[in-house]
């Protein structure tokens, strides 16, 4: 039986402890580690915590697979991914400190397969000490074909654009289209498939702490990311005696062994370090019901926190589709400098606080302290609109925040698609002020 040819299935729930098995009988009862697995199987724990975490953070799987994974790994060789950067790379461009946009980046030639297409925007923080993270572009065209992948460094958050993924992980498989998410443990193997030939899309290494969903607060039970909307794949595995390779990245770098079998052989599997997908238009928005515009961190889909309370290592947040209502409120985001360092991406749809120039595929960067905000045209239209209930619709943006500052890559900087007149957009901004409590607005 193998992913290819076993229904798999999708449990729901965020943080649960999953228990799910792909043959009958597969899965031990009442003890982790039997002296003989069922089927012949070995017994193997994946933590992704320290063994010692708080029970509320301690993460960890066990697997009960064909091959233990030691015998998916033989001698390591470097290999070279140029365009997949991790911090720290503060000088890795030359292009000065500024606001930034980018068109979508343009599909490569040839057959470039999920791993080989990854292209780092920006890096933030440090590999090594695991605080920060790294945002990239994914430009695919070829499946991984016998060829497998785990990044020791951080999780992967993917956020498709263009083109649906088929993930194959250790615990199941995963669809993933335009307006999902998925999410992939540090040090968990997998591969990725093209059911549409081709796609592009986002993705955030996050180096630190595992996301979780954010604190609500007074919000109470209720609305925004919803647990029972998260997916976990059940068990499905490969039993697959052939030539593969498995790439691994680890601090930074990149090594490639050599084996004779397919890795992804978990036939039964029971724990919380998992992997799992998430629908956005399950999210549930809330906002201002009568007046001024909220800060955007309502809209965070997932955390992943730092040392410091309520300062992220990395957040995810989205701007859905929602209604506006708020009286007497410039509706669209305001202008702000923030501590925070935004990367945004746009996965389909208009943007409301930038109607031109910002597509989808397309992406930008506004750094911590550097002002941004709508464009002339966005604050001519929001200062004169006619304030009746507005459906915002069509649209699905989304921000990789963090707190730390995002330092450009040199593709990203000398990327063709880098709009170089983005600045303008604020140019036609006007003067109002002219000593009258009416102000100039002619």
């Amino acid at each position: 039986m193998s992913a290819e040819t076993t229904p798999g299935g999708l449990m729901p729930g965020f943080g649960n402890d999953f228990e799910t098995e792909a043959l009958p009988g597969a899965l031990p009862q009442g003890q982790n580690s039997p002296q003989r697995c069922p089927y012949g199987l070995y017994a193997e724990q994946l933590s992704g915590s320290p063994f010692t975490a708080p029970r509320a953070t301690n993460e960890r799987s066990w697997l009960y697979r064909i091959r233990p994974s030691v015998k998916h790994s033989g001698r390591y060789k470097a290999v070279d991914l140029p365009l997949w950067k991790s911090g720290p790379a503060p000088f890795d461009s030359e292009l000065p400190i500024g606001q930034t946009r980018w068109d979508p980046v343009p599909y490569p030639d040839g057959a470039v397969d999920f791993i080989a297409g990854m292209r780092t925007m920006t890096t933030a923080g440090d590999v090594h000490g695991q605080a920060g993270m790294a945002s990239h572009i994914y430009v695919a065209t070829a499946d991984m074909q016998d060829a497998y992948f785990f990044n020791a460094d951080g999780e992967l958050l993917l956020v498709p654009q263009d083109g649906r993924l088929r993930v194959f992980t250790e615990l199941g498989v995963m669809d993933v289209a335009p307006l999902e998410i998925c999410v992939i443990p540090r040090g968990m193997v997998f591969r990725v498939e093209l059911p549409d030939g081709r796609a592009r899309g986002y993705v955030c290494e996050s180096y630190g702490a595992i996301f979780t969903l954010p604190d609500r607060g007074p919000i109470g039970a209720n609305c925004l990311a919803n647990p029972r909307d998260f997916k976990t794949p059940a068990a499905a595995f490969e039993d697959k005696e052939t030539p593969s390779t498995v790439t691994v990245k680890w601090c930074g770098r990149f090594y490639v062994t050599e084996i004779g079998h397919s890795p992804l052989d978990v036939v039964a599997w029971h724990g919380n370090y998992v992997p799992y997908k998430y629908d956005l238009r399950t999210f549930s928005p809330v906002g201002a019901i009568l007046f001024d515009h909220p800060d955007p961190s309502i809209f965070t889909v997932l955390t992943a926190p730092s040392g410091e309370p309520g300062t992220a290592n990395v957040d995810f947040v989205i701007f859905p589709p929602r209604w506006m209502v708020a009286e007497n409120t410039f509706r669209p985001p305001w202008y702000h400098r923030n501590i925070m360092s935004e990367f945004m991406g746009l996965i389909t749809g208009q943007y409301d606080a930038k109607e031109q120039g910002f597509i989808p595929g397309g992406m930008s960067l506004h750094n911590m302290m550097l002002p941004h905000g709508p464009d002339a045209d966005g604050f001519e239209k929001a200062s004169r609109a006619d304030l009746g209930p507005q459906k915002l619709d069509a649209t699905m943006a989304f921000m990789f925040e963090t707190r730390l500052p995002q330092h450009l890559t040199d593709f990203a900087g000398s990327l063709k698609t880098r709009q170089e007149d983005y600045v303008d957009c604020w140019a036609g901004l006007k003067k109002r002020f002219n000593g009258t409590p009416e102000g100039d607005w002619d």
